[in-house]
């Protein structure tokens, strides 16, 4: 269990009754609701759920589900990665940012990626990227710009916000697609309707909760990043693991920055 119990993958332990679809020793995770996943038993409405198959190793998939699902709608439903594409990823080695360098790339896209520091530029290499800017040594505006001829990206994928937004819409071709899905260094500034018009551009904030609504957006989500997790398309770094009784010890160990990739609470 990580992301502050919001992702969780468990054994069922009991049914209730007329409930079909499922049954005792099930593997099934979910992901996005904050449901009390620190906890060793839950009682969880079957439609939340989605299943693991026995393939699959469970901290893996406790570690990687709303990671996943996350990169999955970004690429497959805000904007579909295309062969021939040009992606710029900020935080590039962060949990999503790599997952979403790995699938861009199994797309057949070429991925920038953007990161703080040379030991995690290595990282986003090894995740796919073709091209890492180390932002804090470099601009990445420029670099974007000589990385495609002066010709920018199809998408940016930006979970940084307040300090990558006006140099993420930059980067973007004619037509391009600034997905700003979250904001680590605070709020983008306000953006006016005519910056976007130079170039015609899109933007959207999204929420996974809104790509995931209904019980068959849910299962196709968690289905195809299950699916990429087995083929081994998608790879996570699951470098901790704690007793669910040292719980406080991981947030701990998470807010002053001992941490590198996931963290997975163990009951």
């Amino acid at each position: 269990m990580d992301q502050e119990g919001m992702e969780v993958v468990g054994e069922v332990t009991a049914v209730g009754p007329g409930l079909t679809g499922r049954k005792v020793g099930d593997m099934v995770a979910y992901a996005g609701d904050r449901m009390g996943s620190y906890a060793e038993e839950q009682i969880l409405p079957a439609d939340k759920v989605v299943p693991v198959p026995p393939l699959v190793d469970p901290i893996i998939a406790a570690s990687i589900m709303l990671k996943g699902m996350t990169a999955r709608y970004l690429v497959r439903r805000c904007f579909k990665v295309k062969p021939g594409h040009t992606v710029l990823v900020h935080a590039a080695a962060g949990g999503t940012g790599s997952l979403l360098c790995q699938w861009a790339n199994a797309l057949g896209a070429t991925v920038i990626g953007t990161v703080s520091t040379k030991e995690k530029a290595a990282q986003a290499k090894e995740d796919g990227c073709h091209h890492v800017i180390i932002y804090t040594e470099e601009d990445f505006v420029s670099c974007v710009n000589e990385m495609t001829s002066g010709k920018g990206v199809e998408v940016v994928y930006d979970s940084v916000g307040k300090n990558t937004f006006e140099g993420s819409l930059e980067c973007l071709k004619p037509r391009g697609y600034m997905v700003s899905f979250g904001q680590s260094s605070g709020t983008p500034d306000p953006v006016p309707l005519s910056a976007l018009a130079p170039k015609s551009l899109f933007l959207t904030r999204p929420s996974m909760m809104q790509y995931t609504s209904t019980r068959d957006e849910l299962l196709e989500t968690a289905g195809e990043v299950i699916a990429n997790v087995a083929s081994g398309i998608l790879r996570v770094r699951v470098n901790h693991k704690y007793p669910l009784s040292e719980a406080s010890q991981a947030h701990a160990d998470l807010e002053n920055r001992r941490t590198t990739g996931s963290i997975v609470l163990i009951p």
